[in-house]
């Protein structure tokens, strides 16, 4: 896990790591679309880790702002706790045409690095279990091994619980 450069910045999540000097890795996997199982469960299952260590980028709104939640593929994001995390009263799931807006990503390859619009993170408690944790990085079949303190500094996350088995998203 070196800081060389990778080819040219392929992507801006890549591009954020680079600047900020963070050492990461690549994986890249075929993607599928016929893959029913959901974006991060497939990446988990093609790239051979376990799906707690691997991240989905959701975005919700609080009615005040839109957040950005880090949570493992194999669960899901309370969005009363994402709210309490951010000292709102509730959130809601952010219409995907505008994650895609702001984010400056497509669905399934949301990362929460390098997003067009910066929006307050909060990086479920569960990373910090693991060295390396992977996020999107920026497209689908792409992923970002990361060390899980290093991007919530990057990224300027809290860190809290906010990852659950109760409600789908």
């Amino acid at each position: 896990m070196g800081k060389k450069k990778h080819k040219a910045a392929a992507t801006p999540a890549i591009a954020q790591l680079e600047q900020a000097g963070v050492a990461f890795t690549i994986h890249e996997y075929e993607h599928s679309n016929d893959d029913a199982e959901g974006y991060g469960l497939e990446a988990a299952r093609k790239l051979g880790y376990d799906e707690r260590q691997v991240f989905k980028t959701l975005m919700a709104d609080t009615g005040d702002e839109r957040v950005i939640g880090v949570v493992p593929v194999n669960g899901h994001m309370s969005l009363k706790e994402l709210a309490h995390a951010v000292g709102a009263k509730k959130a809601e799931m952010a219409d995907p045409k505008v994650a895609m807006r702001e984010s400056g990503y497509v669905v399934g390859g949301i990362s929460p690095l390098g997003q067009k619009t910066r929006h307050r993170t909060v990086l479920d408690a569960s990373a910090m279990d693991f060295d390396v944790i992977l996020v999107s990085g920026g497209r689908r079949g792409l992923s970002l091994g990361v060390d899980p303190h290093d991007l919530a500094d990057v990224l300027d996350a809290t860190v809290a619980p906010i990852g659950t088995t109760n409600k789908s998203y």
